[in-house]
């Protein structure tokens, strides 16, 4: 530390020592890792493969070798940092200023369909009477009008935003592992769009909560995500009430919602405990009573703008005095809350404890030894296999409690752990379908102009991702994934990608062997399955693969395959508005793709090697 100092007085720069010590503190933070791949039996190189495999969307050309010449660990540490630059993805995302938009901006410039039409309604725009009647164009040719005189946009024009960012960011971060996890504490803590009341609050749940929190401790990601809009709404929380009666606002009563125990039940079965967690029906129950007045700060103009301004014009200490909390855009209203006392799990929560007890009822459940096993065991699936072993799982849920939840410091353990780098985790995992095409632009070193297009062909493959409709999230097991109908579309989705059927795609085969053609199919074959899956033994996949490329339909099977994705809906933007000169660049690209036709086509044979089995695993 005192060189540190001397350093800092050297060079006369507050900055620099604030720099340097950062750098410290890292380093002595994570000073343990230790990564055990040699007693398994691997290169640099393979185990270089491996950690590409888990923690990033795939590896990118060249990607192996520069871990190795850094070092496994550093790679790692700068990983579990997630603060490398991100310029370039900056760059891609420059234009869509609707990504960092609040909640009461969204839900006031974008609002449902539904929405659209009480609004126009209550302003005398529309007869409530012709909704359903007469002319129907006619009909959303006015709600249409009334839209733009209002500048209001509608909202399946920001999830289509939000959809491109979460591919350019997946495809594009130097902060991969943050981005992976980000995708993973999302489907733990799954919210819809099928379910409308939560669609406009995802973008910002996404971006300021689950993101954020995706390397943080437990408890904090846990807090976060009972407050946010997003969730409140998504499992009915918002509306939960232990009262009989509460105030209408004129100063009369009107009967209270009820008691909902969506939460509360989910809280434990999927988020913390586990569904063999040792709650009972009566702990949900009397969670549920803890949580109640959870609700939602008012945002919307139209229906509680009033409610909002009694808000903010009320005195502080008086809204303080009543046990109000207000953060962001979560609202505890005391008034709505169960004043009586509650047991959960054995715990007694005393009588009118307010929005204290949610916050000390979710600090008992992210803390409890079962959510500790529940949580590694996800991480292993996630991260080691399908069926992970006991003994890594008790490791890290031993870490869990020590370390009280410091999602970092489990992830250390388990990628110390001889388990994690074990024959039996190579390569076990199955590619979900998202993972499957944004590997493949990696891989390819491809540009994305129009990321929704990768989206529709995801969708296709049958991962329609934020659509997920029940609150477990899309599983992950490689049986979920792969039957018969889900290889075909793999396959189609290969050869449509690598013959530059995927509009919005453009890449280089040949740059990728340094503009060098191989001699032959077979020699391709050979050539490619060492780029686009490094450090394996593809002796066999060439085997089982050479006999596609003499397949005589195949080119018919790859025009198919491009034919099927012509029932998309394209962009709104065109080509040349997301990326200038796309036109250009993806004729040249559709021509360096391929070799000359008459020796073989290069993008038949790596389009048969991205929907592969061996390319489905990672």
């Amino acid at each position: 530390m005192k060189k540190l100092l001397r350093i800092a007085v050297v060079t006369g720069s507050c900055c620099v020592f604030l720099a340097i010590l950062s750098s410290f503190i890292a380093g002595a933070r994570f000073s343990s890792l230790r990564f055990p791949w040699r007693k398994a039996g691997l290169t640099e190189e393979q185990a270089a493969a491996h950690l590409l495999s888990r923690f990033t969307y795939g590896a990118t050309p060249g990607q192996v070798e520069a871990v190795v010449k850094q070092g496994l660990e550093k790679w790692f540490e700068q990983q579990l940092e997630a603060r490398l630059p991100d310029d370039s993805l900056q760059v891609l995302l420059q234009g869509n200023e609707a990504l960092t938009l609040s909640n009461t901006e969204i839900v006031n410039t974008y609002p449902r369909n539904a929405q659209v039409q009480r609004m126009a309604i209550q302003d005398g725009f529309i007869n409530k009477d012709s909704v359903n009647k007469g002319d129907q164009k006619a009909y959303r040719d006015m709600l249409q009008q009334y839209m733009q005189q209002k500048g209001l946009k509608p909202v399946q024009e920001l999830t289509r935003l939000f959809i491109n960012q979460k591919v350019l960011r997946a495809a594009y971060t130097q902060n991969q592992l943050q981005e992976v996890l980000t995708s993973f504490w999302f489907n733990h803590f799954n919210v819809s769009f099928t379910k409308n009341d939560c669609e406009q609050y995802i973008p910002v749940y996404e971006r300021e909560v689950i993101r954020p929190h995706a390397l943080s401790r437990f408890e904090e990601l846990l807090l976060a995500t009972a407050k946010s809009p997003a969730m409140l709404t998504y499992l009915d929380n918002f509306n939960s009430t232990g009262a009989k009666e509460m105030p209408n606002g004129k100063g009369g009563k009107k009967k209270a919602g009820g008691l909902n125990e969506n939460y509360a039940r989910e809280v434990m079965e999927l988020h913390t405990l586990g569904v063999d967690g040792g709650y009972t029906q009566q702990d949900v129950t009397e969670a549920a009573r803890v949580l109640t007045g959870w609700t939602l700060y008012p945002m919307n103009d139209y229906y509680n703008k009033a409610n909002r301004e009694r808000l903010e014009s009320a005195n502080p200490a008086a809204l303080e005095r009543r046990g109000v909390v207000h953060t962001g855009d979560f609202l505890f209203q005391p008034n709505r809350h169960d004043m009586g006392t509650k047991t959960v799990l054995g715990k007694q929560f005393a009588a009118n404890g307010g929005y204290e007890e949610g916050v000390e009822l979710l600090h008992m459940l992210a803390h409890h030894a079962s959510t500790a096993t529940f949580i590694s065991r996800k991480l292993a699936v996630k991260f080691v296999s399908d069926n992970p072993p006991q003994s890594l799982i008790d490791k890290m849920a031993k870490t869990f409690i020590d370390k009280k939840g410091d999602i970092k410091q489990v992830l250390i353990t388990m990628v110390n752990a001889p388990e994690f780098w074990s024959s039996d985790a190579l390569r076990e995992k199955t590619k979900s379908p998202f993972e499957l095409a944004i590997s493949a632009v990696r891989g390819l070193d491809a540009r994305i102009h129009q990321p929704y297009q990768l989206y529709t062909w995801i969708s296709r493959m049958g991962e329609r991702i934020y659509y997920y409709q029940a609150p477990t999230g899309f599983p992950d097991k490689g049986t979920y994934w792969i039957n018969t109908g889900s290889l075909l579309n793999r396959m189609n989705f290969g050869l449509a990608l690598a013959s530059g059927r995927v509009p919005g795609v453009s890449f280089n085969l040949l740059a990728l062997n340094n503009n060098h053609e191989p001699e032959s199919a077979e020699a391709a074959l050979a050539t490619y399955c060492r780029l686009l899956m490094p450090e394996r033994n593809s002796e066999a996949t060439i085997q089982r693969l050479t006999p596609l490329l003499n397949d005589p339909r195949l080119q018919q099977k790859i025009d198919k395959a491009a034919a099927k994705n012509t029932m998309q809906q394209p962009d709104r933007e065109t080509p040349e508005t997301i990326q200038p000169g796309y036109a250009a660049q993806r004729s040249k690209a559709a021509a360096t793709a391929m070799a000359p036709a008459n020796k073989y086509q290069l993008s038949q044979v790596v389009g048969i090697i991205i929907g592969s089995p061996e390319f489905q695993r990672r």
